[in-house]
Order: structure tokens, then sequence, then C-alpha cells
């Protein structure tokens, strides 16, 4: 039977349910997106990861205890995900959570699948990307639930394709309490937390507040880069009558940190001063840190109401709001050493290559002087949204519908300046005849210091409808369709890429069918397949063009076939499935021959997704656990004619394992995440033996991070210890190519970190 074994799991809302049930059922931090259903089984207690028995996806349900017991406190949600198989990632090249990290489901990178906090998507407005320690640090998130699939028809999001990450807010809970924790560790790095909870109010219904605030300071593993960040959370729920709820949520998040804004070392940077150099002291370098600067603040408020309107029927509704300012200031190339080679060229010669790179002559107010070139970037957004959702119950079936609109204002520029002095620098080439011919009638040159000066707008409806049917017990059956569209607008001063002004605007609609079966074969034993179609729209840069008319770009599209089985045993917890996704109309651009039409972006390849992957938990006597998972995944590209190569950022397999102890006042695990061979960058351009070495050239053979953790309770103490990287594993995680080799930038695992730490709880 299903029971609650944790925040984590729960069991669906009853039809009818009343307040103190909506209540209970709210604490777990479940929203829609997942529908968690886990047997309280020794195994599910202490497993790490698991899934749910009534899942329609592969899944991976991640809680509150994993992320208190076994990671270091400064984790993104990345980190966290990372522990699921299919999951790889990188970043993080800072320490964990000291800058940012990307992660990649299945080969699919950030874009290419949705992230949603309490059943709300967000993410950038030019691309569906995301920051991962800039909304929602570890401190905000209860639950975490990597959907391998695009979920069903109410899965909502702007890349519903390669999947959904479903984050949940911290949980309010019953009884009140107070937690206070503390933590230093490696590169100086210290974190504050307090978590308050008021428990059930009495004289206001049974309302139930969390509040929750953070302050992280380190110097930061990399050279010259420290980080600070602050955060505020809180959330109340409150009974309203009878049959309804109303849960408010806001979170405030600031980072101040120095970093180029784009960051990674390049060979001849490492052999100089290592693979962790980033910024350095020299006021003549574009690399001083002062140069290298970034300002970051988000909020994200919800207001959810839900409530039992009829009898077997309920409804809710999600209205919130987010933004996003990032305000930076950078050196305008950081890979400072050019052409010059560490093996081949003397010192003096790399000091002259340095030299040349930084102190540059400038033109400004038509006088030239010396300088060293940086720029200035905002990119500043504000979202808007409602999500509204009934579902009514039959007793053989049910029916649920609703819809989502989202609209979104965005301001983003880009401008030279003498890092030196702070004034302009006129850096910007003129336009030429032929792209002032292409730009509209009373074109002017623009301003030689000015990159871009753009506002752009989304508005973005889905409406959607799914049919569960229950013709069997222990059987269901959910058809399911969504409606897309999807409005882009562009309306520049000074467009990015074309530099004069523009207003253009596109519109991409879509009709997704789904289709997921849930078999309940035992009350231990479920299988589950899903047949679903994913949708992508065109990144912001569809409209950095100077005639979009020419453009015949199309969103992007996919296929999903997957299917698999859930088993919770007494000490057993097991699931694995297969899957097979065929992605087509992927995103491609070229210049046209004709000077006066420019770039034209078109659909051009296809990419087929394949695997198998599977999660294992087995409960051994006296509190103790081994676990496993693991994927093998096959994400190449699927061109006629071409050869079937591996995307860039896909590995060819995930491993991880580990064991794991907890007993009365001791918690200890010992976790170890292998990521396999992958490439680091694009094949499409592989058409000979030449190109194919290149592509060759940029392959790892993995890495990987094991963590150690260790917990001991004494009374209303807890005392912990954990070794990050235990093995020291410093292999290279990315690397982003330059205009040639010696320009790219490479990002290295972080070596060994210590943190300890002390929770007092009241």
């Amino acid at each position: 039977m299903a029971t609650t074994a944790s925040a984590a799991f729960a069991d669906p809302a009853p039809a009818g349910a009343a307040p103190a049930d909506i209540a209970k059922i709210d604490q777990t931090g479940i929203a829609e997106g997942s529908d968690i259903v886990v047997t309280a089984t020794r195994a599910n207690e202490i497993a790490p990861v698991t899934a749910s028995l009534q899942t329609t996806q592969p899944q991976s349900i991640i809680s509150r205890s994993f992320i208190e017991d076994s990671l270091p406190a400064t984790s993104d949600f990345n980190q966290i995900a990372l522990i699921s198989p299919s999951v790889s990632g990188y970043g993080n090249a800072n320490g964990n959570g000291l800058s940012e990290s990307k992660a990649q489901i299945r080969g699919f990178q950030d874009g290419e699948y949705n992230i949603t906090y309490d059943g709300v998507p967000f993410g950038d407005t030019n691309d569906p990307t995301h920051h991962s320690n800039t909304f929602f640090p570890s401190n905000t998130i209860e639950t975490l639930i990597v959907d391998r699939g695009p979920g069903n028809a109410s899965q909502l999001g702007q890349a519903t394709f390669g999947g959904n990450m479903n984050l949940f807010s911290r949980a309010t809970r019953d009884d009140a309490s107070i937690e206070a924790k503390g933590s230093y560790g490696s590169y100086n790095t210290y974190l504050l937390r307090g978590v308050a909870q008021s428990g059930a109010i009495d004289k206001l219904g049974g309302t139930e507040i969390v509040l929750s605030g953070q302050h992280i300071r380190s110097d930061g593993l990399r050279s010259y880069s420290p980080f600070t960040s602050n955060n505020v959370f809180g959330k109340i729920a409150i009974p309203v009558g009878p049959d309804a709820k109303l849960t408010i949520l806001g979170t405030y998040n600031e980072n101040d940190f120095n970093q180029p804004d784009k960051d990674g070392v390049t060979l001849g940077q490492k052999a100089l001063y290592g693979r962790y150099f980033s910024l350095d002291n020299d006021p003549n370098t574009q690399n001083y840190y002062k140069y290298n600067h970034t300002h970051k603040t988000t909020d994200f408020e919800i207001v959810k109401f839900e409530a039992n309107i009829a009898p077997n029927s309920t409804f809710e509704n999600r209205a919130y709001t987010y933004s996003y300012d990032n305000e930076t200031l950078s050196g305008n190339d950081v890979t400072i050493f050019g052409t010059a080679s560490t093996t081949t060229s003397t010192a003096a010669d790399i000091a002259a290559a340095v030299t040349k790179a930084n102190v540059v002559t400038l033109t400004q107010g038509g006088k030239t002087s010396f300088g060293v070139p940086g720029y200035t970037k905002t990119n500043r957004y504000r979202v808007y949204g409602d999500i509204a959702k009934t579902r009514i119950d039959f007793g053989f079936g049910a029916i649920t519908t609703g819809a989502w609109i989202e609209w979104s204002d965005t301001y983003r520029q880009q401008r030279d300046v003498n890092l030196l002095t702070g004034a302009p620098n006129f850096a910007e080439k003129a336009l030429t005849a032929a792209q002032l011919s292409a730009a509209p009638a009373g074109t002017v040159q623009p301003p030689a210091n000015v990159k871009f000066d753009q506002n752009s707008h989304t508005n973005h409806t889905e409406e959607f409808v799914e049919l569960e049917l229950r013709p069997l017990p222990g059987l269901k059956i959910t058809p399911g369709f969504k409606h897309v569209d999807f409005n882009r607008k562009a309306d520049a001063l000074y467009n990015q890429t074309t530099r004069f002004a523009q207003r253009t605007s596109d519109t991409y609609s879509a009709n997704l069918p789904f289709a997921t079966v849930n078999y309940a074969v035992t009350d231990s034993l479920a299988a589950y397949f899903q047949y679903a179609r994913g949708f992508l729209a065109p990144a912001l840069s569809a409209l950095y063009v100077a005639n979009p008319g020419f453009s015949t770009i199309a969103p992007e599209r996919s296929t999903n076939y997957q299917g698999g089985v859930v088993y919770h045993g007494g000490n057993l917890s097991v699931d694995a499935d297969v899957y097979k996704i065929d992605f087509s109309d992927k995103f491609a651009s070229f210049v046209s021959p004709d000077p006066t039409v420019g770039t034209i972006f078109i659909n051009q390849g296809a990419v087929q997704y394949k695997g198998v992957e599977g999660q294992i938990t087995y409960a051994l006597p006296r509190g103790f656990a081994v676990f496993a998972n693991g994927s093998r995944n096959y994400a190449k590209t699927d061109n006629p004619g071409a050869m079937k190569l591996q995307v860039a950022n896909a590995p060819e397999f995930t491993a991880a394992g580990g064991v794991l102890y907890k007993q009365g006042p001791i918690r200890f695990s010992l976790i170890d995440k292998y990521i396999g061979r992958q490439w680091f960058t694009d094949p499409t351009a592989v058409t000979n033996a030449v190109t194919l070495a290149t592509y060759n050239s940029y392959r790892s053979k993995g890495y990987n991070s094991a963590i150690l953790s260790v917990r001991y309770d004494l009374g209303p103490v807890r005392v912990g210890f954990e070794v990050n990287n235990l093995f020291d594993d410093k292999s290279v995680t990315n690397i982003s190519t330059g205009k040639s080799a010696p320009y790219d930038q490479y990002i290295f695992n972080t070596g060994r970190a210590y943190t300890g730490d002390i929770t007092v709880t009241f």
C-alpha cells in the first residue's frame, strides 16, 4: 500500500479531500508534473533516488534527506540532479554552487528540456536556458524530480522536448521549529542558513508558514574569483473554508562575483598558471578581476489557489511572476595568449602576446589612446503567467483540462568601453554599403561603441486536455492533446548582429499528441509506456538577421517512445527502462552569397536518441544500503549520406553507485558518479578525415566525482563533514571552442574539497 514515506513521498489527492487532507498533500511539495506514489519500504526510505509506482515515464525522485545528508550545502539544483541516471554535467568550475553549471539529460542540452518550480516553468527569455545558482539555491528545494521524457499533455514549458527537471519548494510543517546551520570549507567558503517553521497556527485556521534565509561567501577555487550570495525564501499555506487552500510563495536571490563573461582557461594559461586560473591582479590586462564583475538579482513569486469545487471535481490556479537582472562588466577577450604557444614560444614571446592582447590602441572621440578593451552588458527581464487546471473524476476515469498563458518583457544591451578609464571604446565596425541597403530606409551608421541595444517580448499560450481511462483494476490509459502558440518579438534600437533598428516578429504553433499507460501488476510492481511529441521554438537569435523573411526556420520536433517497470519490495527498490527519441528539424544557419540578404536560419538535420537506464537500491540489515544506477546513451546525428556521430556534450554512458548508512544518530554515505566518454564539439562540420580527426581531438575519456559524507546527531545538534571529489579527479569536463585551438577555453573538474558544518534545531 502507498503511504507517506518522507517529505518526498505521498499518496495522490483523493477525490473530495477534506481541508486537512489538502494541507497534508501540499506538505510534500508535490505539484503538477509528476505523480508520486512510493511504497514506504526500508529500501525507499534510505534510497538516494527512486521512482514512483504511478509514473508514466522514466523518473528519478530525489528527497530532501539526500540533499541534507549527502551533498554540500552550497550545491545547486544541477548537482542535486546529477545522482540520476542519464544526467551529466559540467561547470561549477569555481566550486560547488560558486559558479554556474549546466546539466544534460540523455544528451539533451540545457534549453532542450524544461525546469519547473512548483509546477511553474521558468527560464531565460531569449531561449529557455537556465542559471543554476541564481534563482533556487538548495535551501529553497524540498524535492527534485528528473522526468526523463516530455511528460503528458499537462506538463507545461517552452521545451517540452528532452525531459523535465521539476523542483518543489520547501514544505511547511505541522510542528513549529527553528533550524540554524553554519558550514565552512575549502576556498575559505562559509555558509550561514536559517529555517523557521511556524507549525499549524490554530488561531489562523491551521495556517502554516516556512521562512528561510541563506548567506554564502567564498574566495572561490579559481584565481581572483570571489563569490557572494544572499537568498531569502518564504511560503505560507492558508486553509480557506472547508474545501480550499491558498498558498503564497516568494524568494529573492542576489549573487555578486568576479568572473569573465566568457569563462574558461586556455591551454597557454594553464601551462603558466594552472588549470584553475581565471583572473589576475594586473590592471593592464583584460583578466584583471576588477574588470570582470557580475551582479545578479532575481525574484520569483507564486500565488496558488486549489479547491474542491464539486464532488469528485477539483480546480487549481497558479498566478506567478519572476525577474532576472544581470549587470556585467567584462574584458573583451580573456584568452590573452593569442597564438603564442607555451611549448614553442619563449617566455618573452608569451609576454609580448599578453601585452598585445590587452594594452591596445583605442579610438575615443576621434583621438587615439592606450587602453584595455572591454564591455558592459545588461540582461534584464520580467515574466508574468497564469496556469489554470480543472479535474473531474467520473469513476471509471477522469478528465483534466487547462490552459497556460505567459508573457515577458526583456531589455538587453552591450557597449564597448575602455576598462582603464570607463570611457567609450569605439570598436565596432561600420556597416557596409550592402548592410545599409538591407536596413530600413533612413538607417544611418550606429554609434561605434554600441554592439546592441534591444527590447524583446514573448507571448506564449498552451491549452491541454487529458482523458484518464481505467478499463481494468490497476490499469490507467491516458491519451492527451496540447496546442501551443508561441510569439516572439524584437524591438531594437540597435539589433544584435545587424546593429540597426529593427522591429521583427515570428509566431510558431504546434499540435502535440500524447498517450501514456501505467499498469499496476501488483501493489509493488508497475509497468508503463509513453508516446509523446515534443516542441521547441527557435531562440531570439533567429531574429538577429537583416532579412528575417528569408529564413524558413520552424520549431524543432521530437517523437518519444519509452517504456519501463518499477518494483518496490521490502528491501529492494528497482526500476529500468528503454527509450527511443527521433529529433528532427535541428536549427541551423548560413550566410547567403547575396550580401544584401545576410544570415538565413533554416531547419537542417536530425538526431536519434536511444538507450537503456536503470536504478536499484538494496537495504541491508542494521541501517546499511547499497545502490547503483546507470545508463547507456546513444545520441547520434541521423542525416542521409553523413556519418552517424555522437553529438556534443552527450556522454555515451553514466554510472553511479555507493553505500549508505542511516540508523540512530549516524548518517553516512559514499557516492560516486561517473560520466563516460563524450565529445565537446559539434559533429555537423565533419565531412572528411581531417575534420573527423579534429572532432576526435575534442574527445573526453570520462570523469568522476565521489562524495563522502558523515553526519552525527548530538541531541538537537548535528555535526557533519564532507569530502567532495574524494579521488581528486581533475579531468576536463568541457571545452568551449575558440576561433582556433589556442583560443579554446577549458573547464576542469574541481579538485578534492572539504566542508564541515553544524546544524542546531530548536
